[in-house]
């Protein structure tokens, strides 16, 4: 597969997010990202304004599904979503129906590991039940709470290597990502780069953040696509 640039939008406005989508496709970008903050804010709503608004772009929907899979998954498919999210932390049972409501419904679906204690185990245990990707996701609220403690900030590069060596499908590298790490992802074999906060959204404010961003998201575009294309086969 060819390496794929996301952009989280986690944003609280849909017409904020409609006009940074438009910007971040321009740059390059790939897939858009319906971010947990936005769906609060705007729910079906706003993945329908996305879809309508850019109706040949993958969309993934960050609801990050603890129960009621199915029905979760089946109301953003229904509403534009080409990809949904389930948490590793819910129970089996739930991840199990939202892989099915992928499978009714023509959406993939993204397992997200955060907060596992064993984060490679999370990753395994994600594929085993049929997630099409992997998301290795150090929490937004983990970050802060460990770097206000005054201790080393945690980041998915710590262990991405050992999550890509685990599983057999395309992972991405989520949590708080520095220029330079998002765009080493592919060198850990991870195709799937995200850019949310804070290199495109103020984790303060969830607004979209100051400065050049377009010339910002071009230069992590072109650099990712010229990783050129990627194997997910291993053996393990």
């Amino acid at each position: 597969m060819k390496p794929i640039v996301q952009i989280s939008l986690d944003l609280t406005n849909i017409d904020e997010a409609l006009e940074t989508a438009a910007m971040a496709l321009l740059a390059g970008v790939d897939w858009l990202e319906a971010g947990t903050p936005l769906i609060l804010a705007e729910g079906l709503h706003g993945v329908r304004k996305l879809r309508e608004a850019f109706p040949k772009i993958p969309i993934v929907a960050d609801l990050k599904t603890m129960d009621g899979g199915y029905l979760e998954a089946e109301m953003m498919a229904k509403a534009g979503a080409t990809h949904v999210v389930v948490m590793a932390r819910a129970h089996a049972e739930t991840i199990k129906v939202v892989v099915q409501a992928g499978k009714d419904y023509g959406v993939k679906v993204m397992g997200d590991n955060l907060g596992c204690p064993d984060m490679v185990e999370g990753a395994k245990f994600l594929e085993d039940l049929g997630c099409d990707y992997v998301i290795h996701h150090i929490g937004y609220d983990e970050r802060r709470g460990i770097a206000a403690a005054g201790k080393t900030m945690p980041s998915p590069m710590d262990q991405l290597k050992e999550v890509v060596e685990a599983v057999n499908v395309p992972v991405q590298a989520v949590g708080g990502l520095s220029l330079e790490q998002a765009i080493k992802c592919p060198e850990y074999g991870a195709p799937l780069v995200v850019l949310g906060a804070p290199l495109t959204i103020d984790a303060e404010s969830f607004k979209t953040a100051d400065g050049d961003l377009e010339s910002s998201l071009r230069l992590i575009c072109d650099t990712i696509h010229n990783y050129g294309d990627f194997k997910i086969v291993k053996n393990i």
